[in-house]
């Protein structure tokens, strides 16, 4: 029964509740409800406001208990059921709040504020076919409005239904009265997003039709006419399209894809594109100040060509004094001939300058460089060629970069490149410490400062890191003399900018130190900062179609739905996954002094199980202390900021309080593989195509028994890269554990799909020894290969004592790098094996790697 209403002046009174909601004066309007309800203790609107201002002010329990409350007073009110979908909403379970919307509409199906609310939660949770029914009664309810006609369209397009969006679109512009005038940004956005939906459709003729009929009154005309270029082409329209393409690069000479266009226009084959060489010579002449076409030809040309194309562009960009020089031209250094062609006209013109005489006040006055310039920049490009990755050599990198010094001692990117040179020594130390003298030379400068930061937490030196970059936060800025500190120092800063690449180098830096606790930390903040990407998407969903922004939002949608698969996501869960992985099977991991930071915990591999018993009680005593004092001092630092009591961000929402700092909860979990998982599902969904993601998928699966999704992740992974050596092992791996199960452990015809599966990979009979060991015989001028083959024999075979002896021998490859002779060294130690030996020779082969030097 539908309950009575309020008196006038509790009405009135309830307005004002609903007021001080939607202007965020949450204790005025608790007040003002608490005044409601001494009247109308059952009120189930007022209690369901009541509960909203209740969970804005960050008491989530009781606010359910209290909406709980008022749908068992009103279970008919569509504000009860509407409050109650907000709350699960702000908790983020869209499927509770959903069915709440849902059931609020059964109530008030005419509510625009609730059909808003459900179409915003259906599209976020991509329920394409929700949306189109929610955006049609939308529509119904308000035709007037451009913006619903618009969402309709956005719906169907999303749902694939091309012709239907494109028939929104088309009635509305049928109902207008009077023409858009001209300046009408939405209109034109409008007609341009049709135009979309035509050429998604597949038909693209009429696409190019109906752009030519919206050309005019098109706001955009850069899109007008990209859309006309790739449409021509599509249709086969070369000639046309090729004087598109023309006017494009008349507009925009240094764009690539217009070249690729015009290539494409004019019938270039791919594997021979020597007649393009003429074109880009027009545009270079008409455009004497563009990079791309000078630059692009490079990419093609061969022989001589090339040395005479290479030899302008060089001088040019030199004389010029573009630091960047290099960086412009070493994709070219994958080709054998070009990078000696390269290395030649380099170092011809640094010769040539030995008899170069100082120019006269006229000509420094003209575009003539000082030779000095000219030698400096030439000094500094062969410097970075010797210390590229394919011409490694750092003694001749020094000695370049020592005499580009000579010439200008306070320029920044040489002290940078000389901090590179040392990394690339294995020198971290010096490296950190020389890329700190490049920040000092120009304090103001961002880029330096976040490269010196970034070589901090190489050299795991993770402090100094956060102060480097505390240089650039709102931490420093002082208030009456005081240090802004309120939202948790630099560190909070970082977080709340969401500076992904320093989360995910700190969160690396804090694995390879053994630190788990505060790698899980800095991986599961990475993991918070791609879900709230993900929820930002909410501010989007009507911000665009009131703005008539429609192609960026669809765009915008299109990257969201593959988000995770960015590179830094893609390395912090690798990483997560790695440490999950590593408390599973060595769980005292997570009640050693390793897990909380200070890094001097006992050696619990080496002790007997009863003292390793002994040494984790211990353990545990100690760290419940020390949580007990960190929890003291977060006390008294509390206390201190009592006239501060509520730490609020910027835009006036509560800050929650960490309670684990340390990661220590997160080490301590009692299910390290349910929780790899949250990072593991996004991986296999969008990152499917990497061999590393399918062997993470591997490891974490066969550890919890799930062995038909173990061999899906080893058959993708074979399919990838077969001859991969971490595939290699984990077959071994995986036919060992399949041919130890029991026949309870797998039934049928689970046992039967697997059994048949791995015999195609690995038959049964097949001698793992011998298998591995023609694996490692015919690769054995790979380092990887090499390791992956030792690590496999280590697990066939634990008492093989001449694992060390061929590690060592990888040393004397031509071609090994200090980051393989590295990996090897922790390979060494990860067997337990004796490393003394390699060490040495390793120390020979790279003398400025501290690495070695601290090991041997």
């Amino acid at each position: 029964m539908p309950q009575a209403p309020l008196a006038s002046k509790d009405g009135s009174l309830f307005r004002q509740v609903l007021k001080c909601y939607e202007t965020k004066q949450y204790k005025k309007g608790l007040k003002a409800a608490e005044q409601i309800l001494r009247k109308n203790p059952k009120h189930g609107e007022t209690l369901a406001m009541k509960g909203l201002i209740t969970n804005s002010l960050g008491r989530t329990e009781e606010a359910f208990a209290i909406a709980k409350e008022a749908l068992r007073h009103d279970m008919k009110s569509h504000v009860c059921w509407h409050v109650y979908g907000l709350l699960y909403r702000s908790e983020k379970n869209f499927e509770e709040s959903i069915k709440a919307y849902k059931m609020a509409l059964r109530f008030e199906p005419e509510s625009q504020q609730i059909l808003r609310d459900l179409a915003l939660l259906q599209v976020q949770m991509r329920d394409y076919p929700g949306y189109v029914e929610s955006r049609g009664k939308i529509l119904q309810g308000r035709p007037q409005l451009r913006q619903n006609w618009t969402g309709l369209a956005v719906a169907y397009h999303l749902a694939g239904s091309y012709a239907e969006a494109e028939n929104v679109l088309k009635k509305y512009e049928e109902t207008l009265k009077n023409p858009p005038s001209k300046g009408d940004i939405e209109h034109s956005e409008a007609c341009l997003y049709r135009n979309v939906v035509i050429a998604e459709s597949g038909d693209i003729a009429r696409a190019l039709e109906h752009l030519e009929s919206i050309a005019k009154v098109s706001l955009d005309k850069i899109s007008v006419m990209e859309y006309r270029a790739d449409y021509l082409l599509r249709l086969d329209r070369k000639e046309e399209a090729e004087k598109a393409y023309r006017a494009l690069l008349e507009r925009n000479s240094e764009k690539r894809q217009y070249y690729n266009g015009l290539e494409q226009s004019i019938g270039i084959d791919p594997e021979d594109r020597k007649p393009m060489k003429a074109i880009y010579d027009e545009f270079a002449e008409k455009n004497p100040r563009s990079d791309a076409p000078r630059r692009i030809p490079l990419d093609f040309l061969e022989g001589e060509d090339f040395k005479q194309a290479a030899d302008v562009y060089l001088q040019k960009l030199l004389k010029k004094g573009v630091p960047s020089t290099f960086a412009n031209i070493k994709a070219l250094y994958a080709g054998t001939a070009k990078r000696e062609t390269i290395l030649e006209l380099v170092e011809g013109y640094l010769a040539s300058m030995g008899t170069e005489e100082a120019p006269t006040n006229g000509e420094t006055n003209g575009n003539k460089p000082k030779p000095s310039d000219f030698k400096l920049w030439t000094l500094y490009f062969l410097t970075q060629h010797y210390d590229h990755y394919r011409t490694r050599n750092t003694t001749k990198a020094s000695e370049y970069l020592n005499r580009a010094l000579e010439l200008s001692p306070g320029t920044v990117e040489l002290h940078m490149t000389q901090a590179r040179i040392y990394k690339h020594s294995g020198d971290l130390q010096k490296a950190m410490e020389k890329m700190n003298q490049a920040r000092e030379l120009d304090t103001k400068d961002r880029y330096i400062n976040t490269k010196c930061a970034k070589y901090q937490l190489r050299n795991d030196r993770n402090e100094d890191a956060l102060k480097t970059m505390s240089l650039f936060t709102r931490f420093l800025t002082k208030r009456n003399g005081v240090k802004n500190d309120a939202h948790g120092g630099p560190l909070g800063d970082l977080l709340e900018m969401q500076c992904v690449w320093f989360i995910t180098e700190d969160g690396e830096s804090y694995l390879r130190q053994g630190n788990l606790g505060l790698a899980l930390k800095r991986f599961h903040a990475m993991l918070k900062i791609f879900d709230d990407w993900t929820e930002d998407q909410f501010d989007f969903h009507s911000f665009s179609l009131r703005k008539g922004q429609i192609r960026a939002y669809v765009t915008m949608l299109r990257w969201e739905d593959t988000l995770r698969s960015h590179p830094f996501f893609v390395r912090a869960a690798l990483g997560a996954i790695k440490v999950y992985t590593m408390l599973h099977d060595r769980p005292h991991l997570a009640h050693s002094l390793l897990s909380n930071g200070n890094g001097e915990g006992p050696d619990f591999e080496g002790m007997s199980p009863a003292d390793r018993k002994k040494a984790l009680k211990k353990a545990k005593r100690e760290q419940q202390k020390a949580q007990d004092k960190a929890a003291e001092l977060a006390a008294k630092a509390k206390e201190d900021k009592a006239k501060n009591a509520q730490v609020a961000s910027a835009d006036g929402e509560m800050k929650k309080e960490d309670t684990d700092p340390l990661g220590i909860s997160l080490a301590q979990t009692k299910e390290p593989l349910e929780v790899a998982m949250k990072f593991l599902t996004p991986l296999l969904e969008l990152s499917s195509k990497r061999v590393e993601v399918q062997c993470a998928g591997f490891d974490v699966y066969l550890r919890r028994k799930k062995w038909l999704l173990a061999l899906k992740c080893l058959i993708a992974a074979r399919e990838i890269e077969k001859e991969n050596p971490v595939v290699h092992e984990q077959t071994i791996r995986f036919r060992r554990a399949v041919d130890s199960l029991a026949e309870e452990d797998v039934k049928e015809p689970s046992r039967e799909v697997l059994t048949a599966e791995l015999e195609t990979i690995l038959p049964k009979e097949t001698d793992l020894k011998s298998y591995n060991e023609e694996f490692l015989n015919s690769h054995k001028d790979s380092p990887q290969h090499v390791r992956g083959a030792l690590r496999a024999r280590h697990l066939l075979s634990p008492e093989d004592a001449n694992i060390a002896g061929e590690l060592a021998n990888t040393l004397s490859l031509a071609h090994l790098s200090l980051k393989e002779a590295i990996e090897g060294q922790t390979l060494l130690k990860d067997l337990k094996a004796d490393n003394k030996d390699y060490n040495q020779k390793a120390s020979e082969k790279f003398p400025d790697a501290a690495a070695f030097q601290t090991a041997a």
